[in-house]
């Protein structure tokens, strides 16, 4: 059942075979493509699943059926790892109807023959509502979270948000650990991080509802503890508030030069009484678990080598997918190397202006070549700096 109930069955699929969500994201746990089948005086599908699990897909729906024909299908989500296979259901089923927002109209003839089946559309905006018997449909607009044409629905009778890609995460349900927020939180910063407001917004219009349970498009039911949970994470993400107390000290070293002055600086914070420090290697960790800590603390220092009067690509790719995601609100340091003319401050602080109130700590360490004895007093300046604007006695 996987966490269905009597009436709502799970006919989602576990993709155990892919490499890289969204042909970006790396998921060792596989992921779900969650979708229910509501059976009632009237039959709703919920969403759809990913081509790649068509046959797995279609299987689940016969047997959830079991002889019955379907009355309606609830888009609300056109990206296709959830609407794939909504064109080709609804040619199977000629009495079927499609319910979806105005937005997803206008999006269907991009990925089917829309013409075939325009006439079955059930075009739904906020408030609207559908009955199916005793279970009845509540449309709750989502745009932006994070596509424009989003909703969620809420079933008031077993009090379950269906939440479209809110409150998702990577893994297979088959991998589930119960660690909910590891990879919800790797999941949120790096797919809907970008839209803060926009989820306060849906939060906002959640704490009006009574819900039992969530039921996202990935991974796993929420109920109880792990729901409670889930939505104060969210609140905190969503208003782009740090999560824990840590500084991130991120580097991209060419040679190993900048590589070895990063860790003797995060050896440095240690030794002052740092919470907690995360050394990450942007030549060589997963980029998206590194926006995930860039995410989760106050406070980030970035070392990098300069590169072609700039600043060496992976630092560049780093800084460049905070800014998509509307990073703010945060603490910098800078370390810079540089052989001749060093650059990568420069184009490390021009990349972080550009981000809302993120301000830079000063001083900016500038390293030439190889990290030299001279160089440790530049260090501990600089993270006492950081720890200083860490500490309530500065009135942070």
């Amino acid at each position: 059942m996987t966490n269905g109930t009597q009436d709502i069955i799970y006919i989602g699929a576990d993709d155990l075979d892919i490499d890289l969500f969204e042909s970006q994201y790396i998921v060792p746990d596989g992921m779900s493509y969650n979708s229910w089948v509501i059976l009632d005086s009237k039959v709703a599908i919920m969403d759809t699943a990913d081509k790649r699990k068509e046959k797995e897909w279609y299987k689940n729906l016969e047997a959830a059926l079991d002889g019955r024909t379907p009355d309606y299908i609830v888009c609300q989500h056109m990206e296709p790892d959830h609407s794939a296979l909504v064109g080709k259901t609804m040619q199977m089923y000629p009495n079927l109807t499609l319910v979806c927002t105005a937005q997803t109209v206008k999006m269907l003839s991009h990925y089917f023959d829309a013409e075939s089946f325009e006439s079955r559309i059930m075009v739904v905006k906020e408030g609207d509502t559908l009955s199916l018997g005793t279970h009845e449909l509540h449309f709750i607009a989502a745009p932006m979270v994070h596509w424009p044409e989003v909703m969620m629905t809420y079933e008031p009778t077993e009090k379950i948000l269906f939440a479209a890609d809110g409150f998702g995460k990577f893994g297979a349900l088959c991998n589930e650990s119960g660690d909910w927020a590891c990879e919800a939180r790797r999941y949120y910063f790096n797919i809907c991080g970008k839209y803060g407001v926009q989820v306060q917004n849906v939060l906002k219009k959640a704490a009006a509802l009574d819900i039992e349970a969530i039921m996202p498009l990935h991974g796993p039911v929420l109920r109880g503890e792990a729901l409670g949970e889930a939505v104060r994470l969210y609140d905190t993400w969503s208003r782009y508030e740090p999560e824990s107390d840590g500084i991130l000290v991120a580097y991209a070293s060419i040679h190993g030069n900048t590589a070895e002055a990063a860790r003797r600086l995060a050896a440095i914070l240690k030794e002052k009484g740092a919470a907690k420090v995360v050394l990450s290697d942007l030549s060589r960790d997963d980029m998206a678990e590194v926006i995930e800590d860039a995410f989760r603390y106050p406070r980030v220092i970035c070392c990098a080598s300069s590169y072609d009067a700039g600043v060496f690509p992976p630092m560049h790719d780093f800084l460049h997918h905070l800014q998509i995601k509307n990073y703010q609100r945060r603490r910098f340091g800078l370390v810079e190397n540089g052989s001749w003319a060093p650059t990568a401050a420069k184009t490390m602080r021009q990349m972080i202006e550009c981000m809302k109130q993120c301000d830079i700590v000063e001083p900016v360490v500038t390293v030439w070549g190889k990290l030299k004895d001279s160089d440790i007093p530049k260090l501990e300046a600089l993270a006492d700096a950081m720890l200083c604007d860490c500490c309530c006695s500065c009135g942070q």
